[in-house]
């Protein structure tokens, strides 16, 4: 190999990151969807939930896990359009089929920490989510310190 392609498929691996990673998933690259999401939680990524989760969440915001997270129709449809868009069963969704598994046919899960797959990872005593550095199953960057990057096997 010349030392032009080496440095090419260097810069290639380097720009992917840590979502290349056993575990990762493509992280959210929409700046609407980070900045509505994220100024409440960290903006999940897409591929761990179908498309149909996404279009439920999206529908029934009024009611977000007890929160109005309602946002302008504009806002809403865009954002949901993304998540669709990317969804782990989507044509266009990304390495996520571990995840993808668990999803009965035809269901529509709106938690991802009910998923089997993450209480197989996450077997922890109850003692680690009351921690005040985690609180809530669902504060992955609390343990994953490249979860928004889609980076979670970084033990």
């Amino acid at each position: 190999m010349t030392m032009r392609l080496v440095l090419s498929l260097a810069a290639l691996l380097l720009a992917a990151g840590p979502a290349l990673a056993d575990g990762g998933v493509p992280p959210v690259a929409d700046p609407l969807v980070k900045k509505e999401c994220g100024a409440c939680h960290m903006a999940f990524q897409p591929a761990l939930l179908p498309a149909r989760s996404w279009s439920q969440m999206m529908a029934t915001l009024d009611d977000h896990f007890g929160e109005d997270a309602s946002l302008p129709a504009e806002t809403a449809a865009a954002i949901g359009a993304y998540l669709t868009a990317h969804a782990g069963d989507a044509a266009s969704g990304g390495r996520a089929g571990k995840f993808m598994r668990w999803v009965a046919p035809g269901g529509a899960p709106q938690r991802i920490t009910e998923n089997p797959y993450f209480q197989r990872k996450h077997p922890f005593p109850d003692s680690v989510w009351r921690d005040p550095k985690v609180v809530t199953k669902s504060n992955c960057p609390a343990c994953h310190l490249g979860a928004d990057q889609g980076w979670y096997d970084d033990d």
